[in-house]
């Protein structure tokens, strides 16, 4: 399983490819490709918005589902959904959503 990742150009937000080819700020509001085919359609669509300047560093994130809730494989993936690790008072971890992702 895939989900696309990338940073919002406008104010380097990690941002997530969710229903509708719309970017979205929480990780467990992304499109989760569970055949080649999403794969590939979601990449597509991620390099679209990148020729397009909507936003960078787009990536294939590989995922999981844990009781319902998507997180990444990798430990780089879920800091960048869990926000800065310096500070938790600030960033996405100060929001309720992103509080297990990290």
């Amino acid at each position: 399983m895939k989900i696309v990742a990338a940073n919002r150009l406008t104010d380097g937000e990690t941002v997530w490819l969710g229903a509708g080819d719309r970017w979205v700020d929480t990780i467990d509001a992304a499109h989760v490709a569970r055949d080649p085919e999403d794969e590939a359609r979601i990449a597509a669509a991620g390099n679209l918005a990148l020729a397009a300047n909507i936003v960078i560093d787009v990536s294939l994130v590989d995922v999981e589902i844990v009781e319902g809730r998507i997180l990444p494989r990798r430990l780089r993936e879920r800091i960048r959904a869990g926000g800065p690790s310096i500070h938790p008072e600030i960033g996405k971890q100060a929001r309720n959503a992103a509080l297990s992702a990290a």
